[in-house]
This record gives C-alpha cells, structure tokens and sequence, in this order.
C-alpha cells in the first residue's frame, strides 16, 4: 500500500503539516485538530 492509497481512505479533506517545531492536522470544517510538538528519536 503507497501513501497516495493510504491517504485516499480518509478523504481529501485532510491535511497534515509536519513543520519543524509542531505537528498540524487539519481537517475542512473543524480546522485544526491536533497540533502537538514533533518528535524525532534516533536509535544507534
């Protein structure tokens, strides 16, 4: 399964923006609903 599939199951009227320092979700007519620091672990 490729993103674009993955995506297409929720609908378009999504959208997601991985920005440096939040996490946005985006839904048409709620606005935004989840908007949470972004986090990256690395494991070596």
């Amino acid at each position: 399964m490729n993103l674009r599939s993955l995506f297409s199951m929720f609908s378009s009227d999504l959208a997601i923006d991985l920005g440096t320092a939040n996490t946005l979700v985006y839904v048409k007519d709620k606005g935004i609903v989840v908007n949470e620091p972004s986090i990256v672990a690395i494991n070596k």
